[in-house]
């Protein structure tokens, strides 16, 4: 599960990724595990829920190359482009709204676009959380 954001706007609106992954964390009691992992250049916690194995990643870049982390991750991991959450802001759905979308383009999100060019795949499931147009 990747939360995209941009590592230097935290507590932004554009980095709910993260904001999500940290309660998910907190959820999961292993929001005292996060540690840089330098071979993907991001934050990574391992939790376990319902019988699967999780790796939680936050991306220590600029969105719009948040899709190396992913990417790096992923090789590291052992994972497949349809095993990968993606967590991010949609300017078009009101502040809180969420949805799921499996797979597809990246409708303008260079977060996204940046992970479906660096996985060579559009197959990862995306959790789409509103932020809403200032």
């Amino acid at each position: 599960v990747a939360g995209l954001r941009n590592y230097r706007l935290r507590g932004t609106r554009h980095s709910v990724g993260m904001a999500v992954l940290d309660q998910l964390a907190r959820e999961l009691a292993v929001a005292e595990g996060w540690q840089v992992d330098r071979r993907c250049c991001a934050d990574v916690a391992l939790a376990a829920a319902r019988g699967l194995e999780l790796v939680l990643l936050k991306p220590r870049r600029l969105m719009n190359i948040n899709g190396l982390s992913v990417a790096s991750a992923a090789e590291i991991y052992n994972l497949r482009p349809e095993d990968i959450y993606l967590v991010h802001d949609d300017l078009d759905k009101t502040l809180g709204k969420v949805a799921i979308k499996l797979g597809g383009s990246a409708r303008g999100h260079n977060g996204v676009q940046s992970c479906i060019s660096a996985l060579h795949s559009s197959e990862m499931t995306r959790l789409r959380v509103g932020i809403g147009r200032p």
